[in-house]
């Protein structure tokens, strides 16, 4: 019988998902499926890009630790695509690959003054709270007024996590050097900017409802933005989340303020015109314009300049993808080029064709690196379900390996010096940050360095 060697790159949950849809699909091969990620810990954005205060969210690596656990998909963390191991190695070892790895890096703002002192992106903000082995340990919170642009879910964490009192964070993994800078923040007032209106924004009525359960900070919103036109009453009217949404606004305003220590404020119909230098190079206030309804669901600008200011902003306006050693990238969308996640590029000869938009037979993409940032959980499944589909169908045009053994990449990466981390490696790792936690009185501690992750999963110590 055929035997699929498949190489996934990326231990998200678009990984996972694409490894445990393909062993459980009606196929007539054997499958074989080695799961690589360059940190030494699996789950992704996962592990690395939710606020530690979302338990419920954090419960998806229970399911997808279900997958690993099985014990038919091997983990190799701590292995850099393009550096450890490159597209060529993979064809001489494996029938395929999917990449999934996702989309890390921050979408860019294009007004001025955003690369002042004292700007950040979400994205990193929430990897350096989140632990990720690969940020600095140490965060400038300096600020009393700070400024977060965008109205999606990422834009709530990271307002969230800057107006939440840090003891109020000690129940979560939150890793001490976070709890540290946290505590030691200045701040006392975050303010949210979106430039449509309330019955417009990108998150979820679990997201918004959290805030409201801030111990000593107050949610600020304004009369001013709550003015609908007969597009927004609509949406009200005829959308379930937007009428929920809707209701929890209009309840914070009918909230006394001004009893807290902190305030976030909700700021819609604002669209972000520049960030205002101080003087000395650094973020000193934000200049917005009010924006109106358009009467279709839109916003159109109404001269109305304003000016707050601020000492840090935020850029939460999406992510996006990064290129790959020797796979076809999209730079306007930061995306990898493909058609149902089957991988295209422009006339390479070293892949046998002479131009035009064609196959690069071998080659997958999932999750975000194939649609781009956007959509839950269940979107990844679906994904994953359609990559995996062509993959099954595209048998007679997979990779022809010269060494296909199982054993045949672990002696690769021993060759290497590549110090890789396996399944038993995370369950190492995972019980040391549980312990860590138990003597801290918390559910979990996390080990932020990437050298002591590493060398705590290989029982190196």
């Amino acid at each position: 019988m055929t035997k699929l060697r498949l190489a996934i790159v990326g231990a998200g949950p678009a990984g996972i998902y694409a490894a445990d849809i393909l062993l459980k699909a009606e196929r007539n091969f054997d499958v074989s499926i080695d799961l690589f990620d360059q940190l030494p810990a699996p789950y992704g954005l996962v592990r690395y890009g939710v606020a530690p205060d979302h338990p419920r969210i954090k419960g998806i690596i229970t399911a997808l630790r279900d997958v690993l656990d099985r014990g038919d998909i091997r983990v190799f963390g701590n292995v850099r695509f393009g550096i450890d191991l490159t597209l060529e190695d993979l064809k001489k070892h494996y029938n395929a690959v999917i990449f999934a790895t996702g989309a890390v890096h921050d979408a860019d703002l294009d007004i001025p003054g955003i690369d002042l002192t004292g700007s950040y992106g979400a994205a990193r903000f929430v990897s350096w709270f989140d632990g990720h082995p690969d940020v600095p340990r140490t965060w400038p919170l300096d600020a009393r007024e700070v400024a977060v642009i965008g109205n999606g879910n990422v834009a709530l964490d990271v307002a969230r996590m800057l107006a939440k009192h840090a003891d109020d964070l000690l129940s979560t993994e939150i890793p001490a050097n976070v709890y540290e800078g946290l505590k030691a923040s200045p701040v006392t007032d975050v303010h949210v900017f979106g430039r449509r209106g309330p019955t417009s924004v990108k998150f979820t009525p679990l997201e918004l409802r959290e805030l409201g359960d801030l111990p000593d900070v107050d949610i600020v919103v304004y009369d001013e933005d709550f003015d609908y036109d007969d597009a927004a009453r609509d949406a009200v009217a005829s959308n379930k989340q937007v009428f929920v949404i809707d209701k929890v606004l209009n309840k914070w305003r009918e909230r006394p303020a001004g009893a807290a220590s902190r305030r976030l404020h909700l700021h819609f119909f604002a669209k972000p015109l520049e960030i205002v230098d101080d003087g000395t190079g650094r973020v000193g206030a934000i200049r917005y314009e009010r924006t109106t309804p358009n009467g279709q669901g839109g916003v159109v600008g109404t001269g109305e300049i304003r000016e707050l200011p601020i000492q840090a902003v935020y850029r939460a306006v999406g992510y996006f993808g990064s290129p790959l050693p020797g796979v076809p990238f999209d730079k306007k969308r930061g995306v990898i080029p493909n058609r149902e996640g089957q991988v295209l590029w422009k006339g390479d000869p070293s892949f046998g064709s002479k131009g035009g938009n064609t196959q690069m037979y071998g080659v997958y993409a999932t999750g975000w690196i194939k649609r781009g940032p956007v959509g839950l959980i269940g979107h990844t499944k679906s994904d994953a379900m359609e990559t995996v589909r062509h993959l099954i169908n595209d048998l007679g045009n997979w990779w022809r390996p010269q060494s296909s053994s199982e054993q045949s990449i672990v002696d690769l990466l021993d060759e290497r010096g590549v110090r890789y981390t396996n399944l038993d490696g995370w369950h190492r790792l995972d019980q040391h940050e549980l312990a860590l936690g138990a003597d801290a009185g918390r559910t979990r501690v996390k080990v932020v360095p990437r050298d002591e992750m590493v060398t705590i999963s290989r029982g190196e110590s």
